[in-house]
């Protein structure tokens, strides 16, 4: 088959810019052949080599003692005592979603999974955070249908418990919806795997699924703008297969335990290519791969085909050649294949054969720790002028249009189509502020929460990512846990334009900020960037994925609200309705501030929730929609009513931050009073009882209210 020219048309479809190009020529002192020219591409795109993100990925706060393994690896893995660890990661499949919603979903939550288990970790539980355009656009029904059915189908089939996430909906996602999946695994702390190849002459060898034609220049569709080619697009997106991936996680954890395996790495974006450098590079060596022995599930595959495509549940290791037929009788157990398809060598060197023919030789630490880094122009986001316009509107009218919402509005339609229940250690389902499952065989339980407030970050990046950071840590000491560390999703759209990347730059800050101020470094993530459709970009979305530890089941609060019991709030009172899920559901506008984010009072508030947990029966943060949406939301879970002392519009809807309202009986939240004297604000704030929701003078029947909020989410997107 004849290789195409390089031309620069064809230099541009593969998302190199000319200067870039002529950075190849230097690096090869020639012209790079077809299947060289996709490697670069592959490489150096936006999705695999964060030429934009790095420089300000640096300035994150990556370590602790907690910390065994920080970015830079598959996934991170933190400690959580007696000899374990949690593994965990997030990562977006954003652009193959919109595309293709049902695949491009569930091979995101596959993806993730391998991150995971590639790791040594046994996977126990999901998450995801989705985003998309307004219910009325014409494509936003078939998104959500599809994207929940993908990560419910790969989830369930794979049997990995999905205990939380987010959903929302926004015009700014209308051509680009935000799928990010993410999983976390559990891992002796002593049996970590890594990706760094060693030794020289080791046999390079994969496993897994065979190779196809799907998803063939993936990545590189990852990090462009869509336009009104989309639907030729549809080709990049890889094809799924839970039960193989289910067969291949059990494969490799089996195999781990052989020691054979020296190194490995999944093949997630960009495939075979990525794999191979970034195992070679982290070990300081070279790869050498004969093609015609990587196993091929269609005929007559190139070269170029096999080292871009995406096929999904496919890994890549380097192992110890003495137990070489230990582990091929591992992978022929689980009908698998395991094929050698190279060997490190000594030279730094990329050597693509193909049929006894060379079709790529390039050097290899070029393609990965060398990529382009830019250090992007960026502008900061001005300041919002402060809003202090004086709203009117009944205090249950304003409850209803958030319930009324599907962003507010209950998601049991989602989550139902989830298994939550799978593996028997689910503590917390979907519908809280965390999810929550026990460690087997250990007293301990471990949180997770997922969390990011858009409409902040467009208005100040700054105070926007330290308010995502400080949702996540409510979240989670809401159930009790202690904050571990995060892993972060930075979803924005064309680094290119100086206003974005202040966003992303703010944002980072803010995250930084708030991570080392709550102790919860960032041991993982992702950017996806270039989230635009017709220069037209999403809202910056920099999610939040925390995990926290409870040290003791005992410790966890997650009682339900009963009659008589009394409503306190820990915090400030509210004030700020600039950019709140009021302002927007009620009024459709979006203005003002976010709300300024006090690091100390959320570390202060959070200590004292965990310090006194024996007294408290139910938490929850304030975020969204304030004192009067949390209300109505622990009210509504256990049928019963609630009376708020309170019906001033800020008093109740507004979302200042570092607030949490408490449940508790009686006399339980007597002693909570008198331990907050001198510690904390604290004060009570209403009672729990009754068939009403009553907000001062105004008030609803709670089953009218109830029949709103579950049926508004099904009636918008079903």
């Amino acid at each position: 088959m004849t290789e195409p020219a390089i031309t620069p048309d064809l230099i541009a479809a593969h998302g190199l810019k000319p200067d870039e190009y002529a950075r190849i020529l230097e690096i090869i002192g020639r012209e790079p052949s077809f299947t060289e020219l996709g490697i670069f591409s592959a490489m150096w795109n936006e999705h695999c080599s964060y030429k934009s993100s790095k420089k300000w990925l640096r300035t994150l706060p990556t370590e602790g003692p907690q910390v065994i393994c920080g970015p830079g690896e598959n996934a991170g893995v933190v400690d959580i005592g007696d000899g374990q660890a949690v593994v965990f990661k997030m990562e977006s499949h954003n652009h193959p979603s919109y595309i293709e919603p049902y695949q491009g979903a569930a091979t995101g939550v596959g993806g993730i999974l391998r991150d995971v288990f590639t790791m040594g970790a046994r996977p126990v539980a999901a998450m995801n955070s989705l985003s998309f355009g307004e219910p009325s656009h014409p494509k936003t029904r078939q998104l959500v249908s599809g994207v929940v059915a993908g990560v419910g189908g790969y989830g369930n089939c794979f049997g990995v418990p999905t205990v939380g996430g987010e959903v929302r909906f926004h015009a700014a996602y209308n051509g680009n919806c935000l799928v990010n999946a993410f999983a976390a695994g559990l891992a002796d702390a002593d049996k970590i795997f890594y990706s760094a190849a060693s030794g020289i002459g080791m046999p390079v060898v994969y496993l897994g699924a065979k190779t196809g034609r799907d998803g063939v220049g993936g990545a590189t569709m990852a990090s462009a703008e869509f336009d009104d080619t989309i639907e030729e697009k549809r080709p990049t997106v890889q094809v799924g297969d839970p039960f193989t991936e289910k067969r291949l996680m059990e494969a490799t954890l089996e195999l781990m335990a052989t020691g054979a395996v020296i190194s490995i790495q999944d093949m997630g974006a960009a495939g075979l290519t990525c794999s191979a450098v970034e195992m070679g590079d982290k070990g300081g060596l070279g790869v050498k791969l004969t093609l015609e022995d990587v196993p091929q599930r269609e005929e007559n595959m190139t070269a170029y085909e096999m080292m871009l495509s995406e096929s999904q549940e496919r890994m890549l290791m380097v192992l110890k050649p003495e137990l070489e037929a230990e582990a091929r009788a591992v992978f022929e157990k689980w009908d698998l294949d395991f094929a050698i398809v190279g060997e490190t060598i000594e030279e730094d060197r990329f050597l693509i054969v193909h049929n006894g023919e060379v079709k790529a030789d390039l050097p290899l630490s070029k393609l990965s720790s060398t990529a382009p880094e830019y250090d992007r122009p960026w502008v900061e986001t001005p300041a919002p002028a402060p809003f202090t316009d004086a709203l009117e509107i009944d205090p249950m009218d304003g409850l209803r249009a958030l319930i009324g919402s599907p962003n507010y509005a209950r998601k049991h339609w989602v989550w139902q189509q989830y298994d939550s229940q799978v593996m028997a250690d689910t503590m917390q389902t979907p519908g809280a502020g965390a999810g929550v499952i026990r460690v087997h065989g250990t007293d301990k339980a471990l949180a997770f929460t997922s969390d990011v407030t858009p409409r902040y970050v467009k208005a100040n990046p700054f105070e926007g990512g330290k308010q995502a950071v400080a949702e996540a840590y409510r979240n989670l000491t809401a159930m009790g846990a202690t904050p571990l560390a995060t892993t972060d999703n930075m979803n924005f759209g064309n680094p290119e334009k100086p206003e974005i990347m202040g966003q992303f730059v703010g944002a980072i800050k803010g995250i930084g900020a708030a991570v080392e101020a709550l102790d919860m470094p960032i041991v993982s993530g992702n950017v996806s960037l270039y989230n635009e459709t017709d220069g037209t970009g999403i809202l910056p979305t920099p999610t939040i994925g925390a995990v926290g530890l409870i040290a003791a089941q005992s410790d966890m609060i997650a009682g339900q609200v009963r009659e008589g019991y009394v409503a306190l709030l820990l915090g400030p009172d509210g004030t700020h309705l600039g950019q709140s899920a009021l302002l927007a559901e009620a009024f459709g506008r979006e203005q003002g501030d976010a709300p300024a984010v006090d690091l100390d009072a959320e570390k202060w508030n959070g200590d004292f929730i965990r310090t006194h947990h024996a007294l408290i029966d139910v938490c929850t943060d304030l975020a969204d929609g304030g004192l009067a949406l949390a209300a109505f939301e622990l009210a509504e879970a256990a049928g019963i009513g609630v009376t708020l002392q309170v019906d001033d519009l800020p008093a109740l809807f507004g979302e200042d931050q570092a607030r949490y309202l408490i449940a508790c009986s009686p006399s339980n939240a007597e002693a909570l009073l008198k331990a907050a004297e001198g510690e904390a604000v604290l004060r009570q704030v209403g009672t729990f009882g009754g068939s009403e929701v009553r907000f001062g003078k105004t008030s609803a029947s709670l089953d009218q209210l109830s029949a709103l909020y579950r049926s508004s989410f099904a009636e918008a997107v079903a």
